[in-house]
């Protein structure tokens, strides 16, 4: 090809991994509607277990676990429903309904009189499951060349929400106490109303138009299968984790009220990295080499953390394998929708997501139980080891991907 078609070539492709400014609103507004929904469950979830106590049969830790997992098992139980609703009814209209539950949710626990009231409220909030609907929505408005970018945004918006609660959290429970924080909550809940109808764009007519998708597809499809596996270790692992790791921070000579400041250095370091890292690599042909890594540098800060038990645990290095953790956690909570969303037919998106979000939450709702289990029987070497073990297995699992797993198959 002439020298001089050059130039002309390489603004081609820089236009074409450029966000329009519809692509742009569109990332912002759902990555808004994400943050707001996550800041409401994170806002919880430091000051919870001590909070809890304080209501009538508190006293039962049994049910106070069981009230704080109600959210995630409610959810997982109807993500699928609201995505295959969201492919039948359109995305827009199943947010609104999804964001009005979690509101009234986050309102019956804000007045709940006892415990079994408070599990009422937070069941009722999970039954808000619009995360499929949400990245279903956000996948329909983005071209391929940039939707790992736009997901990114969405797992920056959740990283984010995470590190400003454990700020936030401790200062906002002695100040309003839970039901404060639950009615902030519903408030949220209601914001993202707001940013539905007049910010969100409107949803493409070329999805409304599309004939209906099957189940089939989406449970019949190998890429799907391994991606949905991958997110449940995932995030079973990311819960486990956490049962250990504060007592290991103390150990190591932080109060754990100031946990923050290993967390939030850890969370937003790994943001600029990913930033500087994922896309360009993406660009480049190398998704397949990113994800598989993350995989493996999971496992390895596992193995890191399994072999600190037992030692006097150096509050570098937990800082280390954290931001490392972190890394490796945003660069697969971006790529992994992104590439259900392009593996899945288009007229199945929702339910693609659906699926997806419900392996999700179940892998949340078995990193608290079985992370529980382990920790009583095995202690945090016996946690670890697991954890690196599923890890292992997810890498080898994912490993015969194809490297063209980021396009439409």
């Amino acid at each position: 090809m002439p020298k001089a078609n050059a130039p002309l070539e390489s603004a081609s492709v820089s236009l074409s991994s450029r966000m329009t400014a519809i692509e742009l609103r569109a990332s912002f507004s759902l990555a808004s509607i994400f943050a707001l929904r996550m800041l409401g469950l994170f806002l919880i979830l430091p000051v919870f277990a001590t909070e809890a106590a304080r209501y009538p049969g508190g006293d039962d830790t049994v049910m106070v676990g069981l009230t704080m997992g109600m959210y995630g098992l409610t959810q997982a139980l109807l993500q699928f429903l609201y995505g295959l609703a969201s492919d039948r009814v359109g995305r827009k209209r199943v947010i609104v309904f999804g964001l009005l539950v979690s509101a009234v949710g986050g309102a019956v626990a804000a007045l709940a009189p006892s415990l079994f009231w408070l599990a009422v409220g937070r069941a009722i909030q999970g039954a808000g499951a619009v995360s499929a609907a949400v990245t279903a929505l956000l996948a329909d408005q983005t071209r391929e060349e940039v939707r790992t970018k736009s997901m990114a945004l969405v797992g920056a918006s959740i990283g984010l929400m995470f590190a400003l609660s454990l700020v936030a959290a401790p200062v906002l429970a002695a100040s309003i106490g839970l039901v404060g924080i639950f009615a902030l909550t519903a408030g949220l809940a209601l914001l993202g109303v707001a940013a539905v109808l007049w910010w969100v764009p409107a949803e493409p007519q070329q999805h409304k138009n599309l004939p209906r998708g099957k189940l089939r597809d989406v449970l019949g499809s190998a890429a799907l299968l391994r991606l949905n596996l991958g997110v449940f270790v995932l995030h079973a692992v990311q819960l486990a984790m956490w049962l250990a790791l504060p007592a290991m921070l103390v150990q190591a000579g932080l109060p754990q009220g100031a946990h923050w400041q290993v967390y939030l250095p850890a969370v937003l370091g790994s943001f600029v990295l990913m930033g500087g890292s994922l896309f360009q690599m993406e660009k480049r042909g190398y998704l397949r080499a990113m994800f598989l890594s993350s995989i493996g540098v999971t496992a390895l800060v596992q193995l890191g953390l399994w072999w600190q038990i037992g030692r006097e645990p150096s509050l570098f290095l937990l800082g280390l394998l954290l931001f490392l953790f972190f890394y490796a956690f945003n660069v697969l909570e971006a790529s992994q929708p992104s590439m259900v969303s392009r593996q899945a037919p288009a007229n199945a998106r929702g339910a693609a997501m659906g699926v997806y979000n419900t392996l999700q939450s179940l892998g949340l709702f078995a990193g608290g139980m079985g992370g529980g289990w382990l920790m009583k029987h095995g202690g945090a070497h016996g946690l670890f080891a697991v954890c690196a073990g599923l890890m292992l297995l997810w890498l080898a699992l994912a490993w015969p991907m194809s490297a063209n797993a980021g396009k439409p198959s």
